[in-house]
C-alpha cells in the first residue's frame, strides 16, 4: 500500500520552500511561548498544561494537521497534475495510504515534537505533562491528517475550511460547549493524555475506551471514504 515514488513526490511538495517556513512559524512560536511563561513563571506543572493544552494543542496541532493533510493532496487536484499520477500503474487506496502516512509523519515532526520540548521548558516534564501532551499531539495528528486529507480530496476550498475547523470547532467551540467537545478530536486526544498524567492536571470530556473507538473509526472512515472519491476524481479526469 506504500508508495515511496508517490511518498516522495509528497514530501517534497509539503517541504517545499513556502510551505516548509510556514510550518516551522507556529513550532517557533509555542517554543517562544514557553520559554517567556518559564521565564516569569518558574516551574509550574498547572501552568504548563493550560500552555500545551491551550496553545499547542487546541490551536498548533489542527492547524500543522491543515497545512499538512491538504497539501498533501490538495494543490496536486487545484493544479491537475493529479492526473499524472493518476495515469500511473498505483492504486488509487495506495495513493491516498501513501499521502497519508506523509502527512501524519509531518504533522507528528512539527507538532509532537515541539509540544515534548516545550513541556521540558515549562516544568521539565513535572507530572508527566510533557509526555501525556505529545503523546496527545501524537495521536491527534493521526485523526487530523486523515481528515484533512479528506477535504483536500473533496473540495478546492480545503484550506479554508479547515482553517475555520481548526479555529472555530476545535478552539471555540470544541472547548467551550458541551454537545461539541464530544465531536471534537482536541477532546478526544485529551483522554489520552488525562490517562498519562492520571493527577487532574489533564480533563477530557470523553471516555478513554469512547476517545479510542472515535480517533479510530473517524480515521479509517476519513481514509476509505477519500480513496472512494479519488476514484470518482479518476472517471471525471478521463471524461
Amino acid at each position: 500500500m506504500y508508495n515511496p515514488t508517490v511518498a516522495r513526490l509528497t514530501y517534497r511538495a509539503l517541504l517545499g520552500r513556502r510551505r516548509a517556513a510556514i510550518l516551522f512559524v507556529l513550532p517557533g512560536l509555542l517554543l517562544l511561548i514557553a520559554a517567556a511563561v518559564r521565564g516569569f513563571n518558574g516551574a509550574d506543572d498547572q501552568i504548563a498544561a493550560d500552555v500545551l493544552g491551550g496553545f499547542a494543542l487546541a490551536t498548533m496541532v489542527p492547524l500543522i494537521g491543515v497545512i499538512a493533510g491538504t497539501g498533501a493532496i490538495g494543490p496536486e487536484i487545484d493544479d491537475g497534475s493529479i492526473v499524472y499520477l493518476l495515469a500511473k500503474p498505483v492504486k488509487r487506496p495506495a495513493i491516498i495510504f501513501t499521502k497519508l502516512i506523509v502527512a501524519i509523519a509531518v504533522t507528528m515532526v512539527f507538532s509532537a515534537v515541539p509540544t515534548f520540548l516545550a513541556g521540558m521548558i515549562l516544568n521539565g516534564n513535572g507530572q508527566q505533562v510533557a509526555v501525556a501532551y505529545t503523546v496527545a499531539a501524537l495521536v491527534a495528528s493521526i485523526a487530523y491528517s486523515a481528515l484533512f486529507l479528506l477535504l483536500g480530496t473533496v473540495s478546492r476550498h480545503a484550506v479554508v475550511i479547515g482553517l475555520v475547523y481548526a479555529l472555530v470547532w476545535e478552539a471555540l467551540f470544541g472547548s467551550l460547549i458541551e454537545g461539541a467537545k464530544t465531536l471534537s478530536v482536541q477532546q478526544w486526544a485529551l483522554a489520552v493524555a488525562e490517562r498519562v498524567t492520571g493527577d487532574g492536571l489533564v480533563a477530557s470530556d470523553v471516555g478513554l475506551p469512547a476517545a479510542v473507538a472515535l480517533l479510530t473509526g473517524v480515521t479509517v472512515a476519513a481514509t476509505w471514504y477519500a480513496g472512494q472519491k479519488l476514484r470518482t476524481l479518476t472517471l471525471a479526469g478521463d471524461e
